[in-house]
């Protein structure tokens, strides 16, 4: 195998690269700021209040993202009034927009059930205390149920990370020149499918190798409450008469 066409084009390949970093962490940054409020109301006990919120949830957890990509890149950029905003708002022109607009809600859909979940699961003696200490509901939520359930829910929105990360490749099928598009410009221009690919799949398995080593360093500061502490035996030491 030559990898030099990747040595050669690293411009392009560093350009998918700043684009893939920006798509995904603006989405995860934006779908967690949505999914908080929407994951406490999901747990509202009202129809009225939980059902809207279960049903995004169950539409944007239920369909591909490569589907719901295409219905918001072909479907919504077809909208007359989205045409006619994009001849003032020519951002409304650029398929980045988007994606990370798909990406967005489909993050915020996943993290709201992981939150949700958490907060369910949060032990009834805590919320007891809270009351107890005079706390209103806001308090409750802000101080003790929250900062919990977001230490319950981090491993597995480690996993909702690294899953936005892999699914970011679907970008590139909108004309975003993004790594994995990078990888295929490279491809059809030197015919060389195992260097592109291969070198593709090494930056993804570096950043997968960071996201995990952050996470386990936020768990191992969140969870240290939780480990055992190390007990010391000390013996009286016999002072010489």
């Amino acid at each position: 195998m030559d990898f030099s066409p990747i040595f050669e084009n690293y411009p392009l390949f560093l350009e998918g690269l700043v684009n893939t970093t920006k798509l995904v962490v603006s989405a995860l940054a934006i779908g967690l700021l949505i999914a908080v409020p929407l994951a406490i109301l999901r747990t509202s006990r009202n129809p009225l209040v939980n059902g809207p919120v279960w049903a995004f949830t169950y539409f944007f957890r239920g369909t591909p993202l490569l589907v719901q990509i295409f219905m918001i890149y072909y479907g919504l950029g077809q909208l007359q009034f989205v045409i006619e905003l994009s001849q003032d708002w020519t951002f409304l022109r650029d398929a980045y927009w988007y994606a990370l607009l798909a990406f967005t809600l489909n993050t915020a859909a996943y993290t709201t059930e992981i939150i949700r979940g958490a907060i369910e699961g949060t032990p009834y003696g805590e919320v007891e205390a809270a009351r107890a200490c005079g706390m209103s509901k806001s308090q409750t939520y802000r101080r003790v149920i929250l900062p919990s359930a977001f230490r319950r829910a981090l491993p597995a929105y480690s996993n909702e990370v690294i899953f936005m990360l892999h699914g970011s490749v679907l970008a590139s099928v909108i004309t975003i020149v993004d790594l994995l598009g990078a990888a295929r410009i490279i491809n059809s221009r030197y015919l060389a499918p195992y260097e592109a690919f291969l070198s593709v799949a090494a930056i993804y398995l570096c950043f997968t190798f960071l996201i995990v080593g952050g996470f386990k360093l936020l768990e191992n500061r969140w969870f240290a409450h939780l480990r055992p502490r190390e007990q010391t035996t000390g013996k009286k030491q016999t002072q010489p008469a």
